[in-house]
């Protein structure tokens, strides 16, 4: 079996589960490389990562680089992404900064491999909130094309990175407290709130945050349909781990629920968790720590034609970041689109 020279863009919580997901994977690693602002040693559930500064002569020689990133991080990708291309490295790139460049394919494995076969070299990982919801949607459309997605998410605060998570403990220990809330990463409290806002105001949509922009345009470029209608309410919740969903989906003609209980069930990097009679649906404790996206609550709209509502969970550093980048290289390899050693 061939074997694999990586480079790892970035040790935060991304960086973190990507050097955790390649061990679990048994990916085929020559070597790891883990490049970041500053030179240190990163412990790794009991493996040592020397960690050295970015530099465009640090991707010579490698076969692949997985740039860690964070929802709507600027920087490391810009600086060295096409440049590690140039020099031979196939960069996997879960920021944002190529997701919508024509030249980049945006991949979701079990939904658009075939689009790898287009690469010039770099591969763009969708936003976390739009993978979880297109491996859901993706095989029913594929049943009866989709003719209108509305989503409301509830995002938890690992989105945003370990700063975030701190901070929400913090405040659960304050609050109770009588401590002020204090927030920092965020413009409100996030304990015992619901903050309407991920990421920022963006022009081409006014009124709409920079995440509802996402998923309507990263869901449009991997289904190949770019005039589908989409619209999306992104929220952060006091969760600490995995993104939760309400999905309401129209179709061009007639899809029970039951139906597309069979065809989820039967589909890659799904399970349907589905008997609301016994309160069994996702949760975001079920999905934690998981590679697969959680699909449950599948009914009818009575108040409209040929349209399903259904809830969908996934954890949002996995399958949303870490899992899905190197399920890309692994599906390159499979296709024999990445050379090794």
């Amino acid at each position: 079996m061939k074997k694999y020279s990586v480079v790892v863009v970035g040790i935060g919580l991304v960086g973190t589960r990507i050097l955790q997901v390649l061990r679990e994977r048994h990916f085929p690693v020559s070597s790891v490389k883990v490049l970041a602002r500053t030179a240190r040693t990163e412990t790794v559930d009991g493996v040592d990562y020397p960690v050295v500064p970015a530099s465009a002569e640090a991707f010579d020689g490698a076969d692949i680089a997985l740039f860690a990133g964070t929802e709507g991080a600027k920087g490391a990708s810009q600086l060295y992404g096409w440049e590690a291309v140039k020099r031979g490295c196939v960069v996997i790139d879960n920021g944002d900064d190529f997701r919508m460049d024509p030249r980049v394919p945006l991949v979701i494995p079990e939904v658009n491999p075939e689009a790898l076969r287009q690469s010039q070299g770099l591969i763009s990982n969708p936003n976390c909130s739009t993978i979880q919801m297109v491996v859901a949607l993706a095989p029913l459309h594929r049943a009866v094309r989709i003719r209108r997605v509305v989503v409301t998410t509830f995002q938890s605060v690992s989105g945003t990175g370990s700063a975030a998570i701190a901070e929400l403990e913090r405040q659960v220990r304050d609050v109770p407290a009588g401590k002020p809330a204090r927030p920092e990463q965020y413009p409100h409290p996030i304990f015992g709130n619901v903050i309407p806002q991920v990421s920022t105001l963006r022009d081409i949509y006014p009124g709409y945050y920079g995440e509802e922009i996402k998923m309507i345009r990263e869901t449009r470029k991997i289904l190949s349909e770019p005039d589908l209608a989409v619209t999306a309410t992104c929220s952060r919740v006091p969760v600490a781990l995995a993104h939760s969903e309400a999905i309401n989906v129209e179709f061009e003609g007639k899809l029970s629920a039951d139906r597309a209980r069979e065809i989820l069930a039967a589909s890659p990097g799904v399970i349907v968790v589905d008997d609301p009679a016994k309160s069994r649906y996702p949760m975001p404790l079920d999905a934690a720590g998981r590679d697969e996206v959680f699909v449950g609550r599948i009914r009818e709209d009575p108040s409209r034609a040929n349209t399903l509502d259904l809830w969908c969970v996934s954890d949002n550093i996995r399958k949303g970041a870490a899992t899905n980048a190197i399920q890309i290289a692994e599906k390159m390899i499979e296709m024999k689109l990445l050379k090794g050693k």
